[in-house]
Protein backbone atom coordinates (compact mmCIF):
# COMPACT_ATOMS: atom_id res chain seq x y z
CA UNK A 1 0.00 0.00 0.00
CA UNK A 2 2.91 2.45 0.79
CA UNK A 3 4.33 2.27 -3.00
CA UNK A 4 0.46 2.97 -4.45
CA UNK A 5 0.31 6.31 -1.68
CA UNK A 6 3.76 7.18 -2.88
CA UNK A 7 2.24 7.08 -6.64
CA UNK A 8 -0.26 8.95 -5.54
CA UNK A 9 1.65 11.41 -3.99
CA UNK A 10 4.23 11.86 -6.82
CA UNK A 11 1.30 12.18 -9.02
CA UNK A 12 -0.09 15.14 -7.26
CA UNK A 13 3.25 16.78 -6.57
CA UNK A 14 3.71 16.79 -10.37
CA UNK A 15 2.19 19.49 -11.31
CA UNK A 16 3.57 21.63 -8.50
CA UNK A 17 7.22 20.69 -9.66
CA UNK A 18 6.35 21.57 -13.18
CA UNK A 19 4.52 25.26 -11.90
CA UNK A 20 8.18 25.56 -10.00
CA UNK A 21 10.44 24.55 -12.90
CA UNK A 22 8.29 27.20 -15.05
CA UNK A 23 8.78 29.95 -12.05
CA UNK A 24 12.37 29.57 -12.03
CA UNK A 25 12.81 29.81 -15.60
CA UNK A 26 10.34 33.01 -15.88
CA UNK A 27 12.39 34.87 -13.07
CA UNK A 28 15.58 33.93 -14.54
CA UNK A 29 15.35 34.18 -18.45
CA UNK A 30 17.24 37.26 -20.03
CA UNK A 31 14.27 38.08 -21.98
CA UNK A 32 11.21 37.70 -19.22
CA UNK A 33 11.09 41.15 -17.82
CA UNK A 34 10.33 39.76 -14.36
CA UNK A 35 13.72 38.72 -14.81
CA UNK A 36 15.08 42.19 -14.20
CA UNK A 37 12.72 43.09 -11.10
CA UNK A 38 14.21 43.02 -7.92
CA UNK A 39 14.78 39.66 -6.12
CA UNK A 40 14.22 37.89 -9.14
CA UNK A 41 17.62 36.04 -8.80
CA UNK A 42 16.62 34.93 -5.34
CA UNK A 43 13.00 34.15 -6.21
CA UNK A 44 13.99 31.90 -9.41
CA UNK A 45 16.89 30.48 -7.48
CA UNK A 46 13.96 29.35 -4.47
CA UNK A 47 11.73 28.22 -7.25
CA UNK A 48 14.45 26.27 -8.79
CA UNK A 49 15.37 24.55 -5.34
CA UNK A 50 11.46 23.74 -4.80
CA UNK A 51 11.57 21.94 -8.45
CA UNK A 52 14.94 19.88 -7.73
CA UNK A 53 13.37 18.69 -4.68
CA UNK A 54 10.25 17.52 -5.91
CA UNK A 55 10.79 15.97 -9.05
CA UNK A 56 10.91 12.85 -9.94
CA UNK A 57 14.49 11.82 -11.40
CA UNK A 58 14.60 9.06 -14.77
CA UNK A 59 17.67 7.28 -15.02
CA UNK A 60 20.37 9.18 -16.25
CA UNK A 61 22.37 8.55 -19.90
CA UNK A 62 25.93 7.82 -19.51
CA UNK A 63 26.60 10.40 -21.82
CA UNK A 64 30.12 9.12 -23.05
CA UNK A 65 30.47 9.99 -26.63
CA UNK A 66 34.87 10.28 -27.11
CA UNK A 67 37.53 9.16 -24.92
CA UNK A 68 41.15 9.91 -25.29
CA UNK A 69 43.38 6.85 -26.93
CA UNK A 70 46.53 7.59 -27.99
CA UNK A 71 46.30 11.14 -27.67
CA UNK A 72 43.38 10.75 -30.51
CA UNK A 73 40.02 11.53 -29.20
CA UNK A 74 38.27 8.72 -30.66
CA UNK A 75 33.77 8.46 -30.84
CA UNK A 76 32.24 5.59 -28.46
CA UNK A 77 29.14 4.28 -29.70
CA UNK A 78 26.87 2.54 -26.81
CA UNK A 79 25.83 -1.02 -27.83
CA UNK A 80 23.78 -3.55 -26.48
CA UNK A 81 26.12 -6.55 -26.92
CA UNK A 82 23.33 -9.56 -24.39
CA UNK A 83 19.80 -8.91 -23.90
CA UNK A 84 18.55 -10.75 -20.16
CA UNK A 85 14.52 -10.42 -18.40
CA UNK A 86 16.69 -8.19 -15.74
CA UNK A 87 19.75 -7.07 -16.74
CA UNK A 88 21.55 -5.60 -20.53
CA UNK A 89 25.20 -5.99 -21.35
CA UNK A 90 26.45 -2.82 -22.63
CA UNK A 91 29.57 -2.44 -25.33
CA UNK A 92 31.51 0.84 -25.00
CA UNK A 93 32.46 -0.17 -28.72
CA UNK A 94 34.83 2.13 -30.00
CA UNK A 95 34.10 3.97 -33.49
CA UNK A 96 37.44 2.38 -35.03
CA UNK A 97 37.21 -0.16 -37.77
CA UNK A 98 38.16 -3.91 -37.36
CA UNK A 99 41.43 -3.36 -38.43
CA UNK A 100 42.38 -0.49 -35.96
CA UNK A 101 40.40 -1.87 -33.37
CA UNK A 102 42.48 -5.10 -33.59
CA UNK A 103 45.86 -2.94 -33.87
CA UNK A 104 44.99 -1.25 -30.10
CA UNK A 105 44.77 -5.07 -29.00
CA UNK A 106 43.10 -3.41 -25.65
CA UNK A 107 42.07 -5.62 -22.77
CA UNK A 108 38.65 -6.85 -22.41
CA UNK A 109 37.29 -5.40 -19.27
CA UNK A 110 33.65 -6.96 -18.17
CA UNK A 111 32.49 -3.93 -15.37
CA UNK A 112 29.82 -5.47 -13.17
CA UNK A 113 27.87 -2.68 -11.17
CA UNK A 114 26.04 -2.90 -8.37
CA UNK A 115 22.43 -3.72 -8.52
CA UNK A 116 21.88 -2.08 -5.02
CA UNK A 117 19.69 1.19 -5.66
CA UNK A 118 21.19 3.08 -8.06
CA UNK A 119 21.80 2.84 -11.59
CA UNK A 120 24.65 1.02 -13.38
CA UNK A 121 25.45 4.77 -14.75
CA UNK A 122 27.25 6.02 -11.08
CA UNK A 123 29.87 3.79 -12.62
CA UNK A 124 30.04 6.80 -15.33
CA UNK A 125 33.24 7.54 -14.69
CA UNK A 126 34.18 4.91 -13.91
CA UNK A 127 34.03 3.44 -17.10
CA UNK A 128 35.72 6.32 -19.22
CA UNK A 129 38.87 6.35 -17.12
CA UNK A 130 38.85 2.70 -18.22
CA UNK A 131 37.94 3.52 -21.66
CA UNK A 132 41.35 5.01 -23.43
CA UNK A 133 43.13 1.48 -22.22
CA UNK A 134 40.75 -0.88 -22.21
CA UNK A 135 37.71 -2.24 -24.32
CA UNK A 136 34.44 -1.99 -21.88
CA UNK A 137 31.47 -3.65 -21.15
CA UNK A 138 29.17 -3.25 -18.28
CA UNK A 139 26.33 -4.46 -16.33
CA UNK A 140 23.40 -2.43 -16.85
CA UNK A 141 20.67 -3.54 -14.39
CA UNK A 142 16.47 -2.95 -14.73
CA UNK A 143 14.71 -1.35 -12.74
CA UNK A 144 12.48 -4.24 -11.14
CA UNK A 145 9.37 -2.19 -12.09
CA UNK A 146 9.87 -2.39 -15.19
CA UNK A 147 10.00 -6.02 -15.81
CA UNK A 148 6.83 -7.85 -16.17
CA UNK A 149 5.95 -10.82 -14.12
CA UNK A 150 6.00 -12.80 -16.55
CA UNK A 151 9.49 -12.83 -16.87
CA UNK A 152 9.37 -14.60 -13.59
CA UNK A 153 11.57 -13.93 -10.48
CA UNK A 154 15.51 -12.89 -9.76
CA UNK A 155 17.22 -14.21 -6.85
CA UNK A 156 20.73 -13.96 -5.48
CA UNK A 157 21.78 -17.04 -7.63
CA UNK A 158 20.48 -15.51 -10.83
CA UNK A 159 22.27 -12.46 -10.28
CA UNK A 160 25.61 -15.09 -9.74
CA UNK A 161 24.89 -17.10 -13.20
CA UNK A 162 24.21 -14.04 -15.60
CA UNK A 163 27.90 -13.20 -14.61
CA UNK A 164 28.54 -16.30 -15.49
CA UNK A 165 26.98 -16.28 -18.96
CA UNK A 166 28.47 -12.75 -19.74
CA UNK A 167 32.15 -13.67 -18.67
CA UNK A 168 31.83 -17.01 -21.13
CA UNK A 169 30.65 -14.81 -23.68
CA UNK A 170 33.13 -12.53 -23.59
CA UNK A 171 36.21 -15.55 -22.94
CA UNK A 172 38.85 -15.65 -23.33
CA UNK A 173 41.21 -12.78 -21.94
CA UNK A 174 38.37 -11.28 -20.10
CA UNK A 175 38.74 -9.16 -17.03
CA UNK A 176 36.42 -8.94 -14.28
CA UNK A 177 35.81 -5.51 -12.12
CA UNK A 178 33.46 -5.37 -9.52
CA UNK A 179 32.38 -2.58 -7.66
CA UNK A 180 30.56 -2.73 -3.87
CA UNK A 181 27.65 -5.04 -3.61
CA UNK A 182 28.93 -7.09 -6.86
CA UNK A 183 31.84 -8.24 -5.19
CA UNK A 184 30.22 -11.13 -3.00
CA UNK A 185 28.39 -12.61 -6.83
CA UNK A 186 31.30 -12.42 -8.81
CA UNK A 187 33.67 -14.51 -6.60
CA UNK A 188 30.54 -16.91 -5.83
CA UNK A 189 30.54 -17.51 -9.64
CA UNK A 190 34.36 -17.58 -10.34
CA UNK A 191 34.14 -20.03 -7.96
CA UNK A 192 32.13 -22.26 -9.10
CA UNK A 193 33.24 -21.71 -12.65
CA UNK A 194 36.62 -22.87 -10.73
CA UNK A 195 35.40 -25.83 -9.05
CA UNK A 196 33.82 -26.86 -12.53
CA UNK A 197 37.25 -26.36 -14.17
CA UNK A 198 35.50 -23.98 -16.64
CA UNK A 199 37.79 -23.37 -19.47
CA UNK A 200 35.99 -19.66 -20.04
CA UNK A 201 37.60 -18.19 -16.38
CA UNK A 202 38.72 -14.74 -16.75
CA UNK A 203 42.51 -13.81 -16.32
CA UNK A 204 41.55 -11.23 -13.16
CA UNK A 205 39.13 -10.13 -10.95
CA UNK A 206 39.58 -6.79 -9.14
CA UNK A 207 37.37 -6.00 -6.50
CA UNK A 208 36.57 -2.42 -4.81
CA UNK A 209 35.10 -1.71 -1.68
CA UNK A 210 32.53 -5.03 -1.20
CA UNK A 211 31.12 -6.84 1.45
CA UNK A 212 33.02 -10.08 1.12
CA UNK A 213 33.32 -10.12 5.15
CA UNK A 214 30.91 -7.73 7.08
CA UNK A 215 31.91 -8.63 9.91
CA UNK A 216 35.46 -6.72 9.97
CA UNK A 217 35.19 -2.55 10.70
CA UNK A 218 31.40 -2.67 10.70
CA UNK A 219 29.23 0.37 9.18
CA UNK A 220 26.25 1.48 9.34
CA UNK A 221 25.02 -0.18 6.49
CA UNK A 222 26.21 -3.83 8.36
CA UNK A 223 24.88 -3.23 11.30
CA UNK A 224 21.30 -2.15 10.04
CA UNK A 225 21.69 -5.75 8.82
CA UNK A 226 22.50 -7.17 12.06
CA UNK A 227 20.30 -5.55 14.19
CA UNK A 228 17.28 -5.97 12.98
CA UNK A 229 15.80 -9.78 12.33
CA UNK A 230 15.07 -10.88 8.84
CA UNK A 231 11.20 -10.82 9.17
CA UNK A 232 11.88 -7.06 9.92
CA UNK A 233 13.03 -6.68 5.73
CA UNK A 234 10.33 -8.74 5.02
CA UNK A 235 7.57 -7.07 6.15
CA UNK A 236 8.54 -3.25 6.55
CA UNK A 237 10.51 -2.90 3.04
CA UNK A 238 9.01 -5.18 0.46
CA UNK A 239 6.10 -4.19 -1.63
CA UNK A 240 3.94 -4.60 -4.66
CA UNK A 241 4.53 -2.93 -7.73
CA UNK A 242 1.72 -0.45 -8.29
CA UNK A 243 -0.54 -1.12 -12.21
CA UNK A 244 1.05 2.21 -13.58
CA UNK A 245 4.25 0.21 -14.04
CA UNK A 246 4.87 -2.89 -17.06
CA UNK A 247 6.11 -5.03 -13.71
CA UNK A 248 2.64 -4.27 -11.50
CA UNK A 249 2.03 -6.92 -8.65
CA UNK A 250 6.15 -8.02 -8.52
CA UNK A 251 7.27 -7.99 -4.93
CA UNK A 252 10.52 -5.18 -4.93
CA UNK A 253 12.32 -3.41 -2.27
CA UNK A 254 11.21 0.47 -3.96
CA UNK A 255 13.76 3.06 -5.22
CA UNK A 256 12.41 5.40 -3.13
CA UNK A 257 12.57 3.98 0.04
CA UNK A 258 16.43 3.12 -0.60
CA UNK A 259 16.97 6.67 -1.38
CA UNK A 260 14.95 7.51 2.16
CA UNK A 261 17.74 5.15 3.54
CA UNK A 262 20.55 6.77 1.54
CA UNK A 263 19.43 10.68 2.54
CA UNK A 264 19.30 9.39 6.38
CA UNK A 265 22.74 8.23 6.80
CA UNK A 266 23.91 11.34 6.18
CA UNK A 267 21.14 14.14 6.49
CA UNK A 268 22.75 17.07 7.44
CA UNK A 269 25.24 16.87 4.45
CA UNK A 270 22.55 16.76 2.10
CA UNK A 271 20.71 19.83 3.71
CA UNK A 272 23.88 21.76 3.72
CA UNK A 273 24.51 20.47 0.11
CA UNK A 274 20.79 21.94 -1.07
CA UNK A 275 22.01 25.80 1.13
CA UNK A 276 24.82 26.03 -0.83
CA UNK A 277 22.95 24.89 -4.17
CA UNK A 278 20.56 27.67 -3.20
CA UNK A 279 23.39 30.56 -2.33
CA UNK A 280 25.28 29.54 -5.72
CA UNK A 281 21.84 30.29 -7.06
CA UNK A 282 22.14 33.92 -5.75
CA UNK A 283 25.26 34.54 -6.48
CA UNK A 284 25.49 33.56 -9.95
CA UNK A 285 28.14 30.77 -9.35
CA UNK A 286 27.16 28.59 -11.84
CA UNK A 287 29.92 25.97 -12.19
CA UNK A 288 29.38 24.78 -8.79
CA UNK A 289 25.77 24.43 -9.30
CA UNK A 290 25.47 22.56 -11.95
CA UNK A 291 27.98 20.69 -10.35
CA UNK A 292 25.06 19.58 -7.62
CA UNK A 293 22.78 19.14 -10.56
CA UNK A 294 24.75 16.78 -12.10
CA UNK A 295 25.38 14.73 -8.84
CA UNK A 296 22.13 14.93 -7.85
CA UNK A 297 20.60 13.88 -11.20
CA UNK A 298 22.28 10.76 -10.72
CA UNK A 299 22.37 10.40 -6.70
CA UNK A 300 18.17 10.66 -6.84
CA UNK A 301 17.72 8.31 -9.70
CA UNK A 302 17.02 4.81 -8.31
CA UNK A 303 15.37 2.03 -8.92
CA UNK A 304 13.38 -0.98 -7.36
CA UNK A 305 15.38 -4.34 -6.96
CA UNK A 306 13.75 -7.81 -6.97
CA UNK A 307 11.86 -8.89 -3.37
CA UNK A 308 14.02 -12.49 -3.92
CA UNK A 309 17.62 -10.69 -4.84
CA UNK A 310 17.48 -8.17 -1.94
CA UNK A 311 16.06 -10.90 0.73
CA UNK A 312 18.83 -13.50 0.11
CA UNK A 313 21.23 -10.64 0.15
CA UNK A 314 20.80 -9.53 3.34
CA UNK A 315 20.61 -13.05 4.61
CA UNK A 316 23.88 -14.47 2.70
CA UNK A 317 25.89 -11.90 2.56
CA UNK A 318 25.08 -9.57 5.98
CA UNK A 319 23.34 -11.82 8.56
CA UNK A 320 25.09 -14.99 8.34
CA UNK A 321 28.37 -14.39 6.47
CA UNK A 322 28.16 -17.31 4.09
CA UNK A 323 30.86 -16.89 1.83
CA UNK A 324 33.73 -16.22 4.41
CA UNK A 325 32.57 -18.97 6.67
CA UNK A 326 32.22 -20.91 3.69
CA UNK A 327 29.09 -21.90 3.91
CA UNK A 328 27.33 -20.69 0.91
CA UNK A 329 25.53 -23.44 -1.07
CA UNK A 330 24.52 -22.25 -4.70
CA UNK A 331 21.64 -24.81 -5.94
CA UNK A 332 23.23 -27.29 -4.04
CA UNK A 333 26.78 -26.50 -4.82
CA UNK A 334 28.99 -24.90 -2.03
CA UNK A 335 30.86 -22.17 -2.88
CA UNK A 336 34.57 -22.91 -2.79
CA UNK A 337 36.71 -19.54 -3.29
CA UNK A 338 40.23 -22.16 -2.58
CA UNK A 339 39.60 -23.71 -5.82
CA UNK A 340 40.70 -20.61 -8.04
CA UNK A 341 43.99 -20.62 -8.47
CA UNK A 342 44.60 -19.07 -12.12
CA UNK A 343 42.73 -16.02 -11.76
CA UNK A 344 44.76 -12.93 -10.49
CA UNK A 345 43.08 -11.23 -7.87
CA UNK A 346 43.15 -7.56 -6.88
CA UNK A 347 41.50 -5.47 -4.15
CA UNK A 348 40.84 -1.91 -3.59
CA UNK A 349 39.54 -0.20 -0.88
CA UNK A 350 38.78 3.25 0.61
CA UNK A 351 40.82 4.45 3.47
CA UNK A 352 37.39 6.32 4.81
CA UNK A 353 34.62 4.29 3.18
CA UNK A 354 31.56 4.36 5.41
CA UNK A 355 29.68 1.96 3.03
CA UNK A 356 32.25 -1.34 2.80
CA UNK A 357 34.55 -1.19 5.82
CA UNK A 358 38.30 -1.18 5.44
CA UNK A 359 39.55 -4.87 5.50
CA UNK A 360 36.24 -6.22 4.19
CA UNK A 361 37.30 -6.42 0.79
CA UNK A 362 40.73 -7.30 1.52
CA UNK A 363 39.53 -10.61 3.17
CA UNK A 364 39.23 -11.94 -0.44
CA UNK A 365 42.64 -12.79 -0.29
CA UNK A 366 42.05 -14.85 2.65
CA UNK A 367 39.59 -16.92 1.60
CA UNK A 368 41.18 -17.16 -2.12
CA UNK A 369 44.33 -19.31 -0.65
CA UNK A 370 44.05 -21.26 -3.99
CA UNK A 371 45.79 -18.29 -6.01
CA UNK A 372 49.70 -17.96 -5.26
CA UNK A 373 50.87 -14.73 -3.89
CA UNK A 374 52.96 -13.73 -6.39
CA UNK A 375 48.96 -13.42 -8.77
CA UNK A 376 47.51 -11.31 -5.42
CA UNK A 377 47.79 -7.30 -5.01
CA UNK A 378 45.60 -5.04 -2.77
CA UNK A 379 45.77 -1.49 -2.35
CA UNK A 380 44.04 0.98 -0.08
CA UNK A 381 43.41 4.49 -1.10
CA UNK A 382 44.56 6.92 1.45
CA UNK A 383 41.98 9.80 2.64
CA UNK A 384 39.35 8.15 0.33
CA UNK A 385 35.59 7.19 0.88
CA UNK A 386 33.56 4.73 -0.97
CA UNK A 387 32.62 6.59 -3.90
CA UNK A 388 36.16 8.07 -4.28
CA UNK A 389 37.25 4.75 -5.25
CA UNK A 390 35.44 4.27 -8.48
CA UNK A 391 35.07 7.68 -9.18
CA UNK A 392 36.45 11.54 -9.06
CA UNK A 393 40.24 12.86 -9.53
CA UNK A 394 41.76 9.94 -6.82
CA UNK A 395 40.13 7.45 -9.13
CA UNK A 396 40.81 8.72 -12.46
CA UNK A 397 44.96 9.66 -11.23
CA UNK A 398 45.60 6.97 -8.52
CA UNK A 399 43.46 3.55 -8.29
CA UNK A 400 42.50 3.51 -12.33
CA UNK A 401 46.39 3.65 -13.20
CA UNK A 402 47.32 0.48 -10.46
CA UNK A 403 44.19 -1.39 -12.24
CA UNK A 404 45.86 -0.77 -15.42
CA UNK A 405 48.78 -2.15 -14.23
CA UNK A 406 47.56 -4.85 -12.72
CA UNK A 407 45.31 -6.05 -15.39
CA UNK A 408 48.60 -5.91 -18.06
CA UNK A 409 51.18 -7.79 -15.65
CA UNK A 410 48.22 -10.33 -15.40
CA UNK A 411 47.10 -10.23 -18.84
Amino acid sequence: MLYHLHEMNRALMTPLTNWAEASSKIFSNPISPLAHTPFSQRIAAGYELMFRLGKNYEKPEFGITSVPVNDVEVGIVEETEVLKSFCRLIHFKKDLSAREIKQLDQPKVLLVAPLSGHHSTLLRDTVRALLSQHDVYITDWIDARMVPESEGAFHLHDYIYYVQDFIRHLAPNLHVISVCQPTVPVLAAIALMATDKDPKLPKTMTMMGGPIDPRKSPTQVNNLAVEKPFSWFENNVIYSVPPNFPGVGRKVYPGFLQHTGFVAMNPRRHAQSHWDFYQHLIKGDDDPAEAHRQFYDEYNAVLDMPADYYLETIKTVFQEFRLPMGTWEVEGKLVRPQDIKTVALFTVEGELDDISGPGQTQAAHDICSGIPASKKQDFVAPKCGHYGIFSGRRWREIICPKIAEFIQKNG
